[in-house]
């Protein structure tokens, strides 16, 4: 069976934040967002203190395609003691982790078309055990992938961001960065860009470190010392990427509409301009695994759980992207063979 064909993992994440209410919302909204069809997986009984929709037990993935028109398909996979919106615990970080591990081994024995994962709490899943900095990590080490190969992209309507480094101290990110990590983020968002979103020829934007991408060595070195010798390395292997520019210049609709995906330097340089102009459309999804991964862009939000005010509008759009780049990734297979 294609992935064209088979229906979409979302795992549940902290049973106490918003996560089901938003997968049960964006399973509400499946007609008119167009959704894939797509199985929700942790404890059924976790969504009735979120959401009142109808929730239908399945044992398999394949029951997800008979009963998606009528109600939401939950794989069980752990009883929860109680569920608490805004309170979480113990039992359900156990919860949200066994479902993110069934979730990914569907979506990599090919049972699911792709993988979407709901908000997970760190320190709750820290709590039990978990070693991984997060979900990304782990599906990383799931898949057999170093975690260095897995290159987080966020993504909106009209912008695509990379990160080339992520979850560390801003006074750490000058000794992260180095020609070898530049190359290798590039590489890895070409591929991602062709293989998932069907960008034959990808146009690439690297942002500078420093304010005014350094003013020829005036404000900092890094351009001249670091990116400079990865660029013209890297164009040399064919491929297309303008840069460094200056960051706070490159972001507007005229300078969007000359690249494809945007490489920054940092976390929050990356983060700022996409959730700025689309911060409830944002999608977080994982280039260089052998498996589709997209996840809402936000967390748990403890505050609002269980009072029917969560948006579901990017978990509906990490819905509709994972099943967009499973159709490209298919349509990619099917170019090279």
């Amino acid at each position: 069976m294609n992935a064209n064909a088979l229906p979409l993992a979302v795992s549940i994440g902290d049973p106490a934040g918003v996560g089901p209410e938003i997968i049960g919302k964006a399973w509400e909204e499946r007609h008119t967002a167009k959704l894939h069809p797509f199985f929700a997986i942790g404890d059924p009984a976790c969504f009735a203190p979120h959401w009142n929709g109808p929730v239908e037990r399945i044992d398999s993935p394949e029951q997800a395609l008979e009963r998606f028109s009528n109600a939401l398909p939950v794989l069980h996979v752990h009883s929860c003691a109680s569920v608490i919106p805004g309170m979480p615990d113990l039992d359900g970080a156990h919860c949200a982790l066994q479902a993110l591990e069934m979730a990914t081994g569907y979506a990599k024995s090919g049972n699911a078309a792709g993988l979407v994962t709901g908000p997970v709490s760190k320190a709750q899943l820290y709590a039990i055990g978990f070693t991984h900095p997060g979900q990304t990590e782990f599906v990383a080490e799931r898949c057999g992938i170093a975690k260095n190969n897995a290159v987080m992209m966020l993504a909106g309507p009209d912008l695509r961001v990379v990160p080339m480094t992520t979850h560390i101290a801003l006074s750490d990110v000058a000794e992260q960065l180095d020609a070898r990590l530049v190359r290798q983020r590039i590489r890895a968002t070409a591929k991602g860009l062709e293989r998932d979103f069907g960008i034959k020829h990808p146009r690439l934007a690297l942002a500078g470190f420093n304010p005014h991408a350094g003013e020829d060595g005036n404000m900092g070195r890094e351009e001249i010392d670091i990116f400079g010798p990865a660029l013209e390395k890297i164009r040399e292997e064919g491929y297309d990427i303008i840069g460094p520019l200056s960051a706070d210049t490159m972001f507007h609709a005229e300078a969007r509409a000359h690249y494809d995906a945007a490489l920054c330097a940092y976390h929050d340089q990356a983060l700022i301009p996409l959730k700025t102009l689309y911060f409830h459309e944002a999608v977080n999804l994982t280039l260089g695994l052998p498996i589709v991964r997209t996840s809402p862009d936000h967390g748990t939000a403890f505050a609002i759980a269980g009072k029917n005010v969560a948006r579901p509008d990017s978990m509906i759009a990490a819905i509709r992207m994972a099943a967009e780049c499973a159709k490209n990734r298919l349509a990619y297979s099917q170019s090279c063979a």
